[in-house]
């Protein structure tokens, strides 16, 4: 049997970091077994489903790596088939019409609540008459078709995460609503587990693999492939991704989307790496820094955990580290330039001086935004921070700065000579009289405006380069 998964996204919103992750689960099993990986758009909720929402879960799943292997189904246009599975199961004396209307629905629930029941469907109009049934479209009544579940139903499955799984009829809330409202002698809009159910069948989807907080779903389309004659699936069901107070990962938390993690400036590398540790963890002897590509060699549901996944902020970021650590000078020069360019800054023409300013900047990166802020001064003259003007302010320092400014102007330094920048540094220290420690502090300070940046030569030479080290000195003196 050839694998074949699938994922299911919902247009209604922009592509969230729990799809995404089940997204790659699904992606990992299916090249792992040398299987298919499928998309199918949800798109039946007429209401808020965009088409600007699927464009941007196609991208951000193109921007993971993750590729899908046949042309995504688009479930509205198989709305036919859903309501010819619909049709047969009334044929077959498996669902029925249910004219109860929303007030009386809400009197069972407040008399249920009231008596501390569980809140269920009490399948009132599951044995109506035919005479019943015309009063009530008489009366313009609509109804919901309802599928039949047994209370005394015993639902059993074998998970790929939980193994062994078992569900009564009688905790799935009563009867199913599997279409909405919609006048006698028509069926309304199917709705989800009914609809779930039949594409999956047509698509030939194998395992479906997606969040625990389906298993319910999973309890109740059970009995409706049973009730279609159709294949079962084998189903994997992911721990939930949790905060860190271990509730379920919401807009609440601020960041769960792609789009948000992305313009963050985290890497999808580092993303697509995070989200597969996220409730998977490696085998023995294997780093936890890998692609997908390595992860797929590897993939299987015995190393995925039942118990929830918390987010954890600082392995993201060691992630992204790493993978930006990682990058060549060209790689990482590629992502930095559109940041810079948003900037209104006007990069050098020179390819070599920015490639060398991305090497520079490169192992200082957490996040890919980080190089915005860092870059910052050798585009713009930076203001003098307070610990650069009370390093200005040290015996001796404006004094080796002069000397220094003196013999650049005498000669400047072409900023490539790494020899003549350190012959210039000792003649100014010799001049004023002061340690080197000194000369080097106020040094950066004049250039950068602070005290902290990467390796100082090297920072002094590209600047140089540019021939604005003189002018960042003057000021300073």
């Amino acid at each position: 049997m050839s694998v074949r998964v699938r994922l299911a996204p919902s247009p209604t919103g922009t592509l969230h970091i729990g799809t995404a992750r089940t997204a790659v689960f699904n992606w990992l099993y299916a090249r792992h077994q040398g299987g298919s990986f499928l998309l199918r758009i949800e798109d039946t909720d007429k209401e808020r489903s965009k088409p600007e929402f699927t464009q941007n879960i196609l991208e951000g799943l193109q921007w993971l790596g993750i590729d899908w292997d046949e042309e995504p189904v688009i479930q509205s246009e198989q709305v036919e088939k859903h309501r010819a599975a619909i049709q047969t199961l009334l044929d077959q004396g498996l669902a029925y019409r249910c004219y109860a209307n929303e007030e009386e629905l809400d009197a069972m629930r407040e008399a249920q609540k009231a008596s501390n029941q569980a809140p269920r469907y009490d399948n009132r109009h599951r044995h109506l008459t035919p005479e019943q049934e015309a009063a009530f479209q008489a009366e313009g009544r609509e109804a919901v078709i309802r599928f039949r579940i047994d209370d005394q139903a015993e639902i059993r499955w074998t998970d790929l995460v939980r193994g062994p799984m078992s569900w009564r009829g009688a905790d799935l809330g009563g009867d199913m609503v599997v279409a909405r409202r919609a006048p006698a002698d028509q069926i309304g809009d199917p709705l989800y587990n009914l609809v779930v159910v039949v594409d999956d069948a047509a698509m030939a989807i194998t395992h479906v693999i997606r969040g625990e907080d389906h298993i319910a779903n999973t309890a109740k389309q059970l009995l409706l492939y049973q009730a279609l004659d159709l294949p079962l699936p084998t189903f994997a069901h992911a721990p939930l991704i949790l905060n860190g107070e271990g509730r379920k990962l919401s807009k609440r938390d601020g960041v769960t989307s792609i789009n948000d993690f992305r313009s963050m400036g985290y890497t999808a590398e580092a993303i697509a790496n995070y989200m597969t540790l996220l409730g998977w963890s490696v085998p023995e002897g294997m780093e936890e820094r890998f692609t997908l590509q390595q992860a797929a060699e590897v993939f299987s549901f015995d190393r995925v955990n039942k118990a929830g996944a918390r987010f954890d902020w600082d392995k993201l970021n060691w992630l992204n580290a790493q993978v930006l650590h990682e990058l060549s000078p060209e790689a990482l020069l590629n992502s930095l330039e559109p940041l810079w360019t948003e900037q209104g800054w006007t990069l050098p023409a020179d390819q070599s001086w920015r490639l060398d300013l991305a090497e520079l900047l490169g192992p200082s990166l957490t996040l890919l935004k980080d190089g915005i802020e860092q870059a910052a001064p050798f585009f713009n003259e930076p203001p003098l921070e307070s610990d650069a003007q009370q390093q200005l302010s040290v015996d001796g320092a404006c004094d080796a700065l002069k000397a220094l400014h003196a013999a650049l102007e005498a000669e400047p330094w072409d900023g490539v000579d790494m020899a003549r920048g350190q012959q210039l540094l000792g003649d100014a220290v010799k001049a004023a009289g002061v340690k080197k420690g000194v000369l080097m502090k106020t040094l950066r300070a004049a250039l950068l405006g602070r005290l902290q940046g990467p390796d100082l030569m090297t920072t002094w030479g590209l600047l140089a380069r540019l021939g604005c080290d003189r002018q960042r000195l003057s000021r300073c003196l």
